[in-house]
């Protein structure tokens, strides 16, 4: 047997100023997206879907080709050239034919300059090439799902848990599920559908309601016979159509049991949509809150700002009030801010310095702005910023938030990165000598996936408000290709599984 393997992952931000191009899907600056056998040493032993495909094709004794291995965080739209180029990395290995099976492992939200539906348009442009050799995709749970994307491939399946701890076990349902129909033990039958919904991300999380339940069910319908069911949340800072909440159920050759899983997923969503909005707290109510709390650390989230969303990671208003505020002993990770980096390199480990920080990038499509922010302390450390992730998301894939420093102004430790980077692993902080468990205070520029690697050292949680492109207010994001009416924007919204 021979499998064609590619990855080629971006979760896009209409609405971020971020540009996304085609070295932000490298491993580090400088670089360019892995190819080959230096993609298969990347993700080899990692806990992502692309481990996962690598490992099924060794344990079956298969031949296989890693045609591309891109990932880039979060941003803005993907820049055509660099949509082609990776494109292009994989049709080339599809051209030269010969695979038996392609496993894909992509996201799902992906919006080039001329395509809202990125992955789609991938696997249009592979059936063009060779229409009949079987697909098995592997899917973020933030997708926001096109036909295309579902129905020319055989098996899909979709990330089940949030934050995505399960990314390794997803390439396992999907590839595994390919297998079975190469081998002529299964014949895939397909059923999906979306709702008129787009849930909150701050209410996405599957360790709560309503989505944990929602999930689980989607698990436990696998242990019952179906191939995959993969409920997609849906990435809501995206202007395009089809955003929003959808269900996908693949099952063995029998339509009928996929179509009645789906609509059950499905009404469960529906049934439970008010549990999907979210509430904000004005950000000057929220620190003080944290203010009075004594068991520590405490999580302080700048939802606003979250790169795995695509923020800007530059905006300042939680740090202006935790500064204004008076908060002692606190780590704050991290502001985006390139030159303000390579000053406090050029000041030296141990100069004291003054710079205004953060509030450098304009975003045009949002309706506030961020301000610098001065921060006078001492550069208290100098990093490469490379490291691996601990997991057990992403588990052993390789993380790099360029060049970074420590500013320590005696109460707050800041540090400051030159490429964009999540804090979902405790190896973000513990790289840059920043230990969480000995910091009162702990400022994460994340919305849920930190709970991954951090959660568990959290004594209580407290939900920032600040600003930035990935805002919580959805009346700050102006829609104009977003279907309508959609739940919770429009009121009257309506949907019955009858009819799908």
């Amino acid at each position: 047997m021979r499998l064609l393997i590619a990855m080629m992952m971006h979760e896009t931000n209409t609405f971020s100023p971020v540009p996304t191009d085609l070295q932000r899907f490298a491993l580090g600056p400088g670089e360019a997206p892995p190819r080959g056998e230096a993609a298969i040493a990347a993700f080899r032993g990692t806990g992502t879907a692309t481990g996962a495909f690598i490992d099924l094709a060794e344990q079956i004794g298969a031949e296989f080709e890693l045609a591309l291995g891109a990932h880039a965080a979060p941003s803005g739209l993907v820049l055509d050239a660099a949509y082609e180029a990776m494109s292009e990395a994989i049709l080339q290995a599809v051209t030269r034919g010969g695979f038996d099976g392609i496993l894909l492992d992509l996201h799902g939200a992906m919006v080039s300059q001329s395509h809202e539906d990125g992955e789609g348009e991938l696997l249009r442009r592979i059936r063009a090439i060779d229409p009949k050799t079987p697909i098995g995709v592997a899917y973020d749970m933030h997708a926001n799902v096109y036909a295309d994307m579902v129905e020319l491939a055989q098996t899909v399946a979709g990330y089940q848990t949030y934050p995505h701890v399960d990314m390794y076990d997803t390439g396992v349902r999907a590839g595994s599920a390919l297998l079975q129909m190469i081998q002529g033990q299964a014949q895939p039958t397909t059923a999906w559908g979306r709702l008129p919904m787009i849930p909150h991300i701050m209410r996405q999380s599957s360790l709560d309601e309503p989505n944990r339940s929602i999930q689980a069910r989607a698990r436990q319908m696998e242990k019952e016979g179906a191939l995959c069911a993969s409920v997609f949340t849906g990435f809501p800072h995206a202007d395009i159509e089809n955003a929003g909440l959808s269900v996908v159920v693949v099952t063995d050759k029998d339509p009928a049991l996929a179509q009645r899983l789906r609509d059950e997923l499905m009404q469960m969503a529906w049934d439970s949509r008010a549990q999907w909005v979210y509430e904000l707290e004005p950000l000057a109510a929220s620190v003080a809150r944290a203010k009075t709390l004594t068991d520590f650390p405490v999580m302080l989230l700048d939802h606003y700002d979250n790169a795995a969303s695509g923020g800007t990671m530059d905006t300042t208003a939680v740090l202006a009030e935790v500064l204004r505020q008076g908060l002692r002993n606190v780590a704050v990770f991290a502001i985006f801010d390139p030159q303000a980096v390579q000053d406090a390199i050029a000041a030296g480990i141990g100069a004291q310095v003054r710079l205004q920080v953060g509030g450098k990038m304009a975003m045009p499509l949002m309706p506030h702005r961020s301000e610098p922010v001065e921060l006078n302390g001492v550069v208290k450390l100098i990093s490469n910023g490379k490291y691996r992730n601990k997991g057990p998301m992403s588990q052993g894939a390789r993380q790099n938030m360029g060049q970074a420093v420590v500013i320590d102004t005696g109460d707050v430790e800041v540090a400051l990165i030159s490429r964009h980077v999540e804090p979902f692993d405790v190896n973000a902080l513990l790289c840059l000598g920043m230990d969480p468990t000995q910091k009162d205070f702990v400022v994460l520029k994340s919305r849920v996936h930190w709970r991954a690697g951090l959660g568990h050292l959290a004594r209580a949680t407290v939900e920032c408000a600040g600003a930035g492109a990935c805002t919580s207010d959805y009346s700050e994001l102006q829609f104009k290709n977003l279907r309508r009416p959609i739940y919770p924007l429009d009121e009257g919204v309506n949907w019955s599984a009858a009819n799908l």
